[in-house]
């Protein structure tokens, strides 16, 4: 992606980065199969982590602070284990009113203010992830099938 999506990243709305996306998908003329698969699992992403970069309080799959949201911090958070445990953070974030699980400074976590986690959590609960209970692992089919659609995103980014 060109220069223009990195500006779109750092201060694009969720839908204009999706569209972007679903752009690019056509553009390569992918499969129906994965076009279909991409937008509503690029939405749930972005649902938190546009959120986190509009509260400059975005950090990498490791906790660690990140100044831009950017398609490859993006990607990383493409993996579906780390889009659970986004989705674990973010829930604990906004029940103890503070952000946790980062590794960002303190000042920064106690200015947190909740984010609505319903779109990610309904996508995880879409496919088999337990929004209750952390502990509990999901299907490995579709940790499989998030791969695949992880590796159609990477080809566009």
């Amino acid at each position: 992606m060109k220069q223009e999506s990195y500006e779109l990243f750092e201060k694009g709305s969720v839908e204009a980065i999706v569209l972007r996306i679903q752009n690019e998908l056509e553009k390569r003329n992918e499969s129906p199969f994965w076009a279909d698969k991409v937008a509503p699992f690029s939405e749930a992403v972005l649902s938190v982590l546009v959120p986190l970069r509009d509260k400059d309080l975005l950090f990498n799959p490791e906790g660690k602070y990140e100044e831009k949201l950017t398609p490859e911090l993006f990607f990383r958070w493409c993996d579906f284990v780390s889009l659970k445990m986004l989705a674990f953070t973010i829930a604990a974030s906004n029940e103890s009113g503070r952000l946790e699980r980062t590794k960002l400074p303190e000042e920064k976590t106690k200015v947190y203010e909740p984010i609505d986690i319903a779109t990610l959590a309904s996508y995880l609960a879409k496919y088999s992830v337990n929004m209750e209970n952390e502990a509990l692992d999901f299907p490995i089919a579709n940790y499989n099938l998030h791969l695949g659609v992880a590796n159609v995103i990477k080809s566009l980014l």
